[in-house]
């Protein structure tokens, strides 16, 4: 997984000493509870260990899970992720062969628009590196994801239940020149 860098902020692949902040920032109610159809914060510290293990080991040549680090401060703010996004139906839940992106900021880093900043420059990289359209989805209420989903371009398609077993806002973008499928 590549680096990226904008102004102010260094996207780096999770290292094991990140666990910590994960650990952290998955163990707060106010970020976990727009997570999820059933939002559960994180209790143990392995699981933070295992999660950025998961997120390492991912196999796609152009999806990845980033830390987000403040360059000038040299701390975490929070999480970037391109993946796949699972398609609603019988548990474990399958791929639906879209691509998601996604955010989750630290409390004390929110309103800064790190997730902005982020969130353009890994969208930037997933259309550079030939992937034909990016999806977000959040949960209805969640206004701040959705506003920043609208600040990088995600023309918003509605409610969905296509995936995650659960109702979402749905954001989507075509890179320029895609089909539509």
């Amino acid at each position: 997984m590549q680096t990226l860098e904008t102004a102010r902020l260094r996207l780096r692949p999770w290292e094991p000493g990140d666990a910590g902040f994960v650990l952290d920032l998955y163990s707060r109610w106010d970020v976990q509870r727009f997570i999820g159809s059933t939002p559960r914060v994180m209790v143990d510290p392995a699981e933070a260990t295992e999660r950025i293990n998961a997120w390492r080991t991912m196999d796609h040549p152009v999806h990845g899970v980033w830390a987000v680090e403040v360059k000038e401060a040299g701390t975490l703010a929070g999480t970037l992720l391109l993946k796949s996004i699972p398609a609603s139906g019988p548990v474990p839940l399958q791929p639906s062969g879209d691509t998601e992106i996604g955010w989750h900021f630290h409390p004390g880093s929110w309103g800064r628009g790190y997730a902005t900043e982020a969130a353009a420059a890994v969208l930037a990289y997933a259309f550079g590196h030939g992937l034909p359209a990016v999806v977000a989805v959040t949960n209805p209420a969640n206004a701040a994801s959705q506003r920043v989903c609208a600040r990088i371009g995600l023309a918003h398609q509605g409610r969905t239940d296509r995936y995650y077993n659960a109702t979402c806002e749905l954001f989507g973008l075509q890179a320029s020149g895609a089909e539509r499928p």
